[in-house]
């Protein structure tokens, strides 16, 4: 394989792993749809370089503590779900039942990047790309690599859900659309966990 077969099977990986569905860009388009493009950015933002730090760490053998004490990956599986499912009943009452005001406040760029270490699909981007893509011969270069490539991927990817939400943001102007927009965006956060609870 070449160089360049190589780059474009990481950034392959990386747009596909990134713009399918999954905790953050669902997240994201409930975050688009009640809170506008501008205002999701820092979001958007965490979630990109909060994930190749991630990836970054992974590369540098961080994955290798699940290796020694798996107990701290069933540990991670717990505070996921519950996480998560705090996550999703925020975001179906993101909106007044009566006024349809938008109520809550965005992810801040901190909050999105600390979300990556909690959220299951992240694991499993990061893990795969690190074991695929990162030659442990490579070291620091090859981390940085996947790393650099997958935050600038990341970010164009997740930015299409937090549009996608916007455009949607007129149609639900009423308050029991948003409402059961958000409800909905809820409960497909939760079956994204299904993943994690059958594994």
């Amino acid at each position: 394989m070449t160089s360049i077969d190589f780059l474009l099977g990481l950034v392959a990986f990386a747009f596909v792993s990134s713009i399918t569905p999954g905790p953050n860009n669902l997240m994201l388009l409930a975050s688009g749809a009640n809170f506008g493009l501008r205002r999701s950015l820092p979001h958007m933002l965490g979630i990109s370089f909060g994930h190749a730090f991630m990836v970054l760490l992974l590369g540098l053998g961080l994955g290798q503590v699940f290796v020694t004490w798996p107990v701290t990956h069933d540990i991670l599986k717990v505070v996921s779900v519950v996480y998560m499912a705090w996550l999703a009943w925020k975001i179906a009452n993101a909106a007044a039942p009566e006024s349809g005001a938008r109520s809550g406040r965005p992810f801040t760029f901190l909050q999105a990047a600390a979300f990556q270490w909690v959220n299951p699909k992240a694991w499993v981007m990061g893990v795969t790309a690190v074991t695929a893509y990162a030659a442990p011969e490579a070291g620091l270069l090859g981390a940085v690599l996947v790393a650099v490539v997958f935050c600038a991927t990341n970010f164009p990817s997740v930015s299409v859900w937090a549009w996608m939400g916007t455009q949607v943001a007129r149609w639900l102007s009423s308050p029991g659309r948003l409402r059961a927009f958000n409800w909905t965006c809820a409960a497909l956060l939760m079956i994204s966990l299904w993943p994690v609870l059958t594994g």
